[in-house]
């Protein structure tokens, strides 16, 4: 467990870069190959290329195809890493997943850039706040959804040694890298980054450097927080949801998706079953998003560390 005080910002880096590196370390294991629809540069994936341009497959604007290739390819014994934007890569081709994906059970690694509403400037048609629902939805998937650099590039690696169907959702913007280098990264296990009484907060993605900040700025007024970083969406980590809300009694769920379908939805759910706990959430309202630069759509959207600290504070002060 850490405490939000000992976090240090070592730079910033886009999370599709912590992919893209490591990637080109992952490029010995010959049973790995890329595939990507028409997107090698935004998918930060041209180190790969270099080095193993034999294992690298350019499907061109073709995602449908794409998919199943990659599950052919893993039919054949090897670990194939389909790649494109997340809008691409799951609401376009959900059949193709479904079918030759999930219910074949291949050992295929979807990962997709440009999630959610940070997109910005690309605008609606290219944001996406409905995949993590999509994919969590079908069975046998792992989602993974990391929050920054480093997190993204131990969850690149991790996925590797998988057998399961996976998606691993990462971002554009380029964002602080705070999570610390000896951090431990399990698939299903939340990362504690602070521990407080008075609320949980479960962010996943983005949104836990929102969550960190507003942290900062709440235990100053005397307002002590626990944070979860869920960079696991499915299998979630129950286990430390509950030991934390068995402590506050409140939670807020913090999500770049919509409240629908995503983290929120799951989380509240398995509250309501097991132990019932008056929840909040910082996530999309059922609403498309629109051209603008990432911080703009945030602030606008209510999923930036201001809207955080101004939920909490109207929550307690009830």
């Amino acid at each position: 467990m850490y405490q939000i005080k000992d976090l240090l910002i070592r730079g910033q880096k886009d999370t599709r870069s912590g992919f893209g590196d490591a990637m080109a370390e992952m490029v010995d294991n010959e049973k790995i190959v890329a595939l990507c629809a028409d997107l090698t540069g935004s998918l930060k994936l041209d180190a790969f290329k270099e080095k193993a341009p034999n294992r690298f497959f350019q499907a061109g604007i073709a995602e449908q195809n794409m998919i199943g290739v990659a599950a052919g390819l893993s039919l054949s014994g090897l670990i194939p890493f389909a790649t494109t934007f997340a809008n691409f890569a799951t609401a376009r081709v959900y059949d193709q997943i479904r079918q030759s994906i999930a219910y074949s059970k291949t050992n295929v690694k979807i990962c997709a850039s440009h999630a959610g509403i940070t997109l910005g400037e690309d605008g609606a048609t290219h944001q996406i706040m409905e995949d993590i629902g999509l994919m969590q939805m079908l069975p046998h998937f792992i989602v993974i959804n990391p929050c920054d650099y480093y997190q993204t590039y131990q969850a690149t690696k991790a996925i590797a040694l998988t057998q399961d169907p996976t998606y691993l959702r990462f971002g554009r913007p380029v964002l602080p890298v705070f999570i610390p280098e000896n951090a431990p990264f399990e698939i299903g296990k939340a990362l504690k980054l602070n521990d407080g009484k008075d609320i949980t907060i479960v962010a996943t993605g983005h949104l836990v450097w929102e969550a960190v900040q507003a942290i900062e700025i709440l235990e100053k007024e005397g307002i002590s927080c626990d944070l979860l970083n869920i960079h696991t969406i499915k299998p979630l980590d129950l286990d430390a949801i509950l030991a934390s809300v068995k402590k506050t009694g409140k939670i807020l769920v913090c999500e770049e998706h919509q409240r629908l379908g995503g983290l929120t939805s799951t989380i509240a759910l398995n509250l309501s079953e097991i132990h019932p706990t008056p929840l909040k959430s910082i996530s999309m309202m059922d609403t498309f998003g629109e051209s603008g630069t990432p911080n703009d759509l945030m602030k606008k959207y209510g999923l930036s560390s201001e809207n955080i600290v101004k939920t909490i504070q109207s929550w307690l002060a009830l």
